[in-house]
């Protein structure tokens, strides 16, 4: 199988990857619970990885990594735990996924309220929108660096520039971004980044991570056991305890961390200069076909990353990705759990195509998932 799903999870993982979690299971005892060698070992090594993430990612202490089982979790933790009074206001961007969406709608019943806002190809417009979105009982700005859909990179910099003027935090949702783009939360004054370990960081399934560099802001959304403050039936009050109930995924934090190193010996130059250079093979080919409709401009490291999306003649997305896979290639199509994204580019009745590689797809499957739209197949 020709594999282009990797922004749904990355495949196939390296061999380092696999190799760190089979070997996890030699020291496979709960980390933080108890005073024994192998507790010890298992603890240490999920220490190493918190350390690898806060040095990767520029956050002020590797206390403020946080561990979540996904983006989805680590997002749920930001927005509920920072709207928590039914006169609260947030902002978001019309890129948001429904990992975003779904919790905010769940808290209008409690009277907190949204304003959306509508991107556009012109930095200087989108943070002028973002200024005019904002209110006095603005609490948060939630913005998504990379749109899952289209690719499309936000100007999040300027964005979170903007928002400390006001003293309003904010958080990105790097799940399309982290292990591509160069992210330092410190130097670029993100509050909260959100994003998972099975994507571009290559980890398994079931690992993600919240960084919070002002964790004093969140309520907690889970309590219980953490192996700290075991007499007092409050829950501890510092990170990364606070935030991290319950037996953590031993397996998949080790996998993680071989991930983590992996981006780091490639580089994520590197990893999303090759990322783009497929995908301008593909854009470009395409292109030359007239029943192919591409909805964003050519892909470029600068403004975009990792994800092309489109659609063939009048078709329903679904219908080519199930051609394309009775071919043995695998890609994404629909709505993409982002209808907001979709309603941006009109294409909400019919999805899109998505295709996204990663550091193994090679030039030779580019070419043949191309040629497949110029043969008697299609």
């Amino acid at each position: 199988m020709i594999y282009l799903d990797n922004a749904a999870t990355s495949y196939p993982k390296p061999q380092s990857v696999r190799k760190a979690v089979n070997d996890s299971f030699l020291y496979s005892a709960n980390p933080g619970r108890s005073g024994h060698d192998m507790s010890i070992t298992a603890t240490n090594q999920i220490y190493k990885c918190r350390v690898k993430a806060s040095e990767m990612f520029g956050a002020n202490s590797p206390e403020n990594i946080i561990f979540t089982v996904n983006c989805t979790n680590a997002a749920n933790m930001v927005i509920k735990g920072i709207l928590t009074s039914n006169n609260d206001h947030v902002v978001v961007s019309d890129m948001e996924h429904n990992a975003v969406m779904r919790p905010i709608k769940s808290l209008e019943s409690r009277g907190i309220t949204s304003t959306i806002v509508k991107i556009s190809e012109d930095d200087d417009e989108t943070l002028a929108r973002f200024r005019e979105a904002l209110r006095p009982n603005t609490k948060i700005v939630i913005c998504n660096h990379v749109s899952n859909v289209w690719g499309i990179k936000l100007p999040v910099e300027r964005i979170s520039a903007m928002c400390h003027q006001y003293g309003i935090p904010i958080m990105i949702d790097a799940s399309q971004s982290a292990g591509l783009f160069n992210i330092n939360v410190t130097e670029s004054k993100f509050d909260f980044v959100c994003m998972p370990g099975h994507k571009g960081l290559y980890a398994p399934l079931g690992t993600g991570i919240l960084i919070a560099q002002r964790p004093e802001l969140l309520k907690t959304i889970i309590e219980g056991g953490t192996g700290s403050g075991s007499r007092s039936f409050e829950q501890p009050n510092f990170p990364p305890d606070k935030f991290e109930s319950g037996t953590p995924n031993l397996h998949g934090i080790a996998g993680l961390s071989a991930g983590l190193d992996f981006v780091k010996k490639i580089g994520e130059n590197r990893l999303l200069a090759h990322e783009n250079k497929i995908l301008t093979q593909i854009y470009d080919t395409l292109s030359q076909s007239k029943k192919i409709t591409f909805y964003t401009k050519r892909p470029n490291t600068e403004h975009f990353g990792g994800v092309l999306s489109f659609n063939y003649s009048d078709w329903d997305s679904e219908e080519t990705a199930r051609r394309l896979n009775s071919k043995g290639i695998a890609v994404r199509a629909g709505l993409h759990c982002s209808p907001l994204a979709h309603e941006h580019f009109g294409t909400i009745h019919r999805g899109a195509v998505r295709v996204s590689p990663s550091y193994f797809t090679t030039a030779q499957q580019a070419s043949y998932f191309c040629s497949l739209f110029f043969s008697s197949f299609f």
